[in-house]
């Protein structure tokens, strides 16, 4: 993990809790660009933990899931990372 001007941007008021502070160590990662929180929605499902799952490419990085409970939570990333290094990158901050 090496400096990186990344930003983090704050376009909704509320959140999963726990999740900031994994996107603040993100931006972090050398090759992130910008992480977008976006819309939170519900779920049938139960994560009794906050996991973060890459999802599908964006023009220009990923769009990842994350999800704790019974709230699911979209986030853009604008990255330089190939998929399976930003699934690295993610497992290293979620630590």
């Amino acid at each position: 993990m090496a400096k990186s001007s990344g930003r983090l941007v704050w376009n909704h008021s509320t959140h999963i809790p726990g999740l900031i502070p994994i996107l603040e160590r993100l931006v972090q990662w050398e090759g992130i660009t910008t992480v977008t929180p976006g819309v939170i929605s519900r779920s049938k499902g139960h994560a009794p933990a906050l996991k973060l799952r890459v999802s599908v490419p964006i023009r220009g990085g990923y769009k990842v899931i994350a999800r704790q409970g019974k709230t699911v939570q979209e986030v853009f990333f604008v990255t330089q990372l190939s998929q399976g290094e930003l699934e690295g990158a993610i497992q290293a901050c979620m630590r």
